[in-house]
């Protein structure tokens, strides 16, 4: 079975339920900073990720798969990640560091972004490490708030809540550096593509014979599997 064909369609269900959930983020940001409702904010969360789920389901299932919902989905889970952790940090329940940790990683990544653009590439697919490392801090960020409250409840929320935050940092740095040795070696490629090709056409200008076709051949090949 071939993969979903990626369309260049704005209007879509998916597509929809990803602006939806967008729009949740400053709602579930206000709703933890402004009047401290963590049950209110901590069920815009829960709809978030069954939006999330649902969208992917419906894509591949209706065939709406498009390169706005690539773009939307990740940055809504990105978004939700920030408020969480802002709020978490405003109201002193983690340390500024966690955030500043998860904050530089993405940081990173967007800054990669233009030098992939250079060479004729997008951003590159969420990889597992990536979706794991995401769910990891979606599980943490409710414990977390959990943990605030007295008595055993919010113990075993501290303990479990700090174990998903730390396991979800190390992926989301891991699935970082699996993007970075992916985009390098795609640069990589492109640039033996270009000597290639520079080197074929040298060897075409004297007697007309064009060696260097195989090469340009290849190249085209690569790009169509971008």
């Amino acid at each position: 079975m071939g993969s979903p064909v990626v369309s260049d369609r704005i209007w879509t269900v998916p597509n929809l339920l990803s602006m939806l959930r967008l729009l949740g983020v400053p709602l579930f940001l206000w709703l933890v900073l402004v009047p401290r409702a963590d049950v209110l904010a901590l069920v815009v969360l829960a709809l978030a990720g069954l939006s999330d789920w649902l969208d992917g389901k419906i894509a591949r299932a209706w065939n709406q798969a498009s390169k706005l919902g690539q773009i939307l989905d990740p940055l809504a889970d990105r978004l939700y990640i920030f408020a969480a952790l802002l709020g978490l940090v405003v109201r002193g329940i983690v340390p500024w560091w966690l955030m500043a940790i998860l904050v530089l990683r993405d940081v990173l990544i967007i800054g990669a972004l233009p030098l992939l653009r250079h060479f004729g590439y997008g951003p590159l697919p969420v990889n597992f490490a990536g979706k794991a490392a995401t769910m990891c801090l979606l599980y943490a960020f409710p414990l977390l708030f959990l943990a605030g409250y007295p008595g055993a409840v919010g113990d075993v929320a501290r303990i479990m809540g700090w174990a998903f935050a730390l396991w979800g940092t190390a992926l989301y740095w891991w699935a970082g550096l699996l993007y970075a040795v992916q985009g390098l070696r795609l640069i990589g490629r492109t640039r033996r593509d270009e000597r290639a090709d520079r080197a074929g056409t040298r060897h075409e200008a004297p007697g007309g014979d064009t060696p260097g076709h195989g090469a340009g051949s290849t190249r085209s090949g690569d790009a169509g599997d971008r």
